[in-house]
C-alpha cells in the first residue's frame, strides 16, 4: 500500500514538474520572442478612478475582473494611473507625468495663472522613476484618457513654449515636462476616445447628467461591494481648484456642491475638452509623434432607424446610456458645428465617428490596420459592438471576451519594434 501511494505521489509530482516547466518555459519563450518589454500603463477616462478607490471595484475590469492583474499574470508588466476624473487634459497630463516619474504635480506657472487655480498639486513616489533615465512605456487609454495620453506625449517631446517663456520672464522654476525632449512613450492605444469630441456635451443639462452618471456608477460599485454608495472611496482630485470634501461634510452635500461649482464654466475642465470645439482646439496643436505608435479602437451599440435615419440603443446597452445619452447622440445634428448623420452612431457616451483618430483641426493621418502597425500615424483597429462601459468591463457583456481582447492587445504592443 505504501509503495502504491509513493508511486502515485511521484507520478503527481512529475506531472506538476512538467506542467510548471511547460508554463514557465512557454512564458519565457513568449517573453524572449517579444520585440520590446516596455511596461503597460492604463489611463482612465472621464469620471474614472484608481485601483485603491471604490472599494476594489476596478475601472479596468469592473464586474468582469481585473485587467491589470490579468496582464501581469501573463507576463506583461502593467500599472494603473489615477488622474483627475473631471479635470482638463492638460491638468491630467501633468498628473500622469508626476505619477509616472515621481514628484509634485506642476500644472505650470503660466497655465495656473491663466486659469486661476493652484500651480502645484499632490506629490507621488513614482510608478516608474527609471523613465527619467530612459526606457519606454505603452499607454492604453479609455475615452478621455486617449486625449490625455496624446497631450502627455506632445508635452514630453515638445514641452510648452508658453511655460518656458513665462518661467524666464517671471524668474520661476520650470517643470521638466515643459522642457521637452523626452521620448519615453512607445505607443498610445485609444479605446472609444472622443478625438473630435462628443456631442453629448451639447445636452442642455450636460453637467447634471454626467454627475448623475457618476452617481449611477458609484451606486453600481456599491452593489458590487455590498456597501452604501455614500461610503464609497471616490476621489474627485480637484485640489488645484480648492474643491475638497470638508471634515464632517456628507458625501451627498459634497457631491451637490461640486455639481453647482462655477468651475464648470472654465475652459480648463473635461467638459470643455470633450466638446467638439474643445477637441478641435486640442487637435490643432497636439500632433502625432513620429516616434510613437498610435492605435485606435472604436465602439458602437446602436442601430439605424429605417424611418427616421436616427440611431437607437441596442438591447443590452447599459440602462443610463440607453435612456439618457444614446437617444440624444443618435439624433443630434448641428449644421453650424458640422455635425451630420455620420455622427449619429454611438456607444452610449461617445460618437463612433469621433473614435478612429483626430480629424477636426488635425493633420494626423488615419490608416486602416493592414496587419502592420505603423509609427507616427493612427492605425485604426476596427469597431467593436460593445458600449462605452462594456469595453472596460464596468458593465457586463457576455458576448465580448474582454480578457482575450486585452491579452491580444498586449501581445500586439509587445511585438512593436522600439
Amino acid at each position: 500500500m505504501m509503495k502504491c501511494c509513493r508511486r502515485v505521489a511521484l507520478v503527481l509530482l512529475g506531472l506538476w514538474f512538467v506542467f510548471c516547466i511547460s508554463v514557465l518555459g512557454g512564458r519565457a519563450e513568449a517573453a524572449a520572442s517579444r520585440a520590446n518589454d516596455a511596461p503597460i500603463v492604463l489611463l482612465h477616462g472621464f469620471t474614472g478612478w484608481g485601483r485603491e478607490e471604490m472599494f476594489g471595484f476596478k475601472y479596468w475590469g469592473g464586474v468582469r475582473g481585473d485587467i491589470e492583474q490579468w496582464l501581469n499574470d501573463n507576463g506583461y508588466r502593467t500599472y494603473t494611473l489615477a488622474v483627475g476624473p473631471l479635470s482638463s487634459n492638460w491638468d491630467r497630463a501633468c498628473e500622469a507625468y508626476a505619477q509616472l516619474v515621481g514628484g509634485t504635480v506642476d500644472y505650470g506657472a503660466a497655465h495656473a495663472a491663466k486659469h486661476g487655480h493652484a500651480r502645484f498639486g499632490r506629490t507621488y513616489p513614482g510608478l516608474l522613476p527609471e523613465l527619467k533615465r530612459g526606457g519606454r512605456i505603452h499607454i492604453i487609454a479609455h475615452s478621455q484618457g486617449g486625449q490625455t495620453a496624446r497631450m502627455l506625449v506632445s508635452l514630453l517631446e515638445n514641452g510648452s513654449q508658453e511655460e518656458r517663456e513665462y518661467a524666464k520672464a517671471h524668474n520661476v522654476s520650470l517643470s521638466p515636462l515643459f522642457e521637452g525632449g523626452h521620448h519615453f512613450v512607445l505607443s498610445v492605444t485609444t479605446i472609444a476616445t472622443p478625438h473630435d469630441g462628443t456631442t453629448l456635451v451639447n445636452m442642455v443639462d450636460f453637467t447634471d447628467r454626467f454627475f448623475d452618471l457618476q452617481k449611477a456608477v458609484l451606486e453600481a460599485a456599491a452593489v458590487a461591494s455590498n456597501v452604501p454608495y455614500t461610503s464609497q472611496v471616490y476621489d474627485f482630485k480637484l485640489d488645484q481648484w480648492g474643491l475638497r470634501r470638508q471634515p464632517g461634510e456628507s458625501f451627498d452635500h459634497y457631491f451637490e456642491r461640486l455639481k453647482r461649482s462655477p468651475v464648470w464654466t472654465s475652459t480648463d475642465t473635461a467638459r470643455y475638452d470633450l466638446s467638439v470645439p474643445g477637441a478641435e482646439k486640442l487637435n490643432q496643436w497636439v500632433k502625432a509623434s513620429p516616434n510613437t505608435y498610435y492605435l485606435s479602437f472604436a465602439t458602437e451599440r446602436t442601430y439605424r432607424g429605417a424611418l427616421t435615419g436616427n440611431y437607437y440603443p441596442e438591447l443590452g446597452m447599459n440602462a443610463f446610456s440607453a435612456v439618457v445619452c444614446a437617444p440624444f447622440l443618435g439624433s443630434y445634428r448641428n449644421a453650424t458645428l458640422g455635425i451630420d448623420d455620420r455622427w449619429l452612431e454611438n456607444d452610449g457616451i461617445v460618437n463612433t465617428f469621433s473614435m478612429n483618430g483626430p480629424k477636426r483641426g488635425s493633420t494626423d493621418r488615419i490608416v486602416p490596420y493592414d496587419g502592420t502597425i505603423k509609427k507616427g500615424v493612427w492605425n485604426y483597429m476596427g469597431t467593436y459592438n460593445v458600449d462605452h462601459l462594456e469595453v472596460i468591463g464596468v458593465d457586463p457583456n457576455p458576448l465580448f471576451d474582454i480578457r482575450a481582447f486585452y491579452l491580444r492587445l498586449a501581445e500586439q504592443l509587445a511585438s512593436l519594434q522600439p
